[in-house]
């Protein structure tokens, strides 16, 4: 069984092709147009074991909301798309990354039921031309259209270069797990029979 999902969506603000394989070996070809972005995603795919291929070209000039938020969308719907009814995952993930001084905690449910609680300070700051704040924005979009229950608790956030790449790792991890098949599962995770 392969894995894997990519769609193109364009809209007045950004133009996107985003491709994923769940299977991969952890391999990315990213350009957003905004290095530090680029920069995460790679740590996502490979942190994750995921093949991740992203093009996105958005109105920079305007802001950076849009493409990090559209990103988010993109890379939520292809997660869903590839998973498919969920029929063998482990469902659940977990990671703990520390980067130097700074420690992050991820914990995903592929539930259906999307939900973010992200408790990550310093969103005030800028890593370069990056304001932090908008690391909240892309995994909102990634929980809503990817049906992820997300939380992501900073446990120690001093350096925000540091935080946000911790937590874009142990995002990655957390979902390496989730997506694993495991042979001791035989349908859907739930009870209810199905992942919504």
């Amino acid at each position: 069984m392969v894995r894997e999902a990519s769609l193109e969506r364009k809209t007045s603000e950004t133009d996107i092709s985003l491709s994923l394989r769940l299977d991969g070996k952890g391999e990315a070809t990213i350009s957003t147009g905004i290095p530090f972005l680029d920069h995460m995603l790679d740590q996502i795919a490979r942190h994750g074991f995921m093949d991740l291929r992203i093009q996105a070209k958005g109105d920079l000039d305007v802001d950076l909301h849009h493409t990090v938020e559209d990103v988010g969308i993109c890379l939520g719907k292809v997660i869903r798309e590839a998973v498919g009814g969920g029929s063998g995952i482990r469902r659940f993930g977990h990671a703990q990354i520390p980067m130097d001084e700074s420690l992050v905690s991820v914990t995903l449910d592929i539930s259906g039921r999307p939900y973010l609680v992200y408790r990550v300070p310093l969103e005030e700051v800028r890593v370069g031309e990056f304001p932090v704040g908008l690391a909240r924005e892309f995994f909102r979009a990634v929980s809503i259209h990817g049906g992820l229950t997300l939380h992501i608790h900073a446990i120690e956030a001093h350096e925000p270069h540091h935080t946000l790449e911790a937590a874009f790792k142990a995002f990655g991890r957390a979902l390496a797990e989730a997506v694993t098949l495991d042979e001791r599962n035989t349908g859907v995770p739930s009870t209810k029979g199905s992942l919504d």
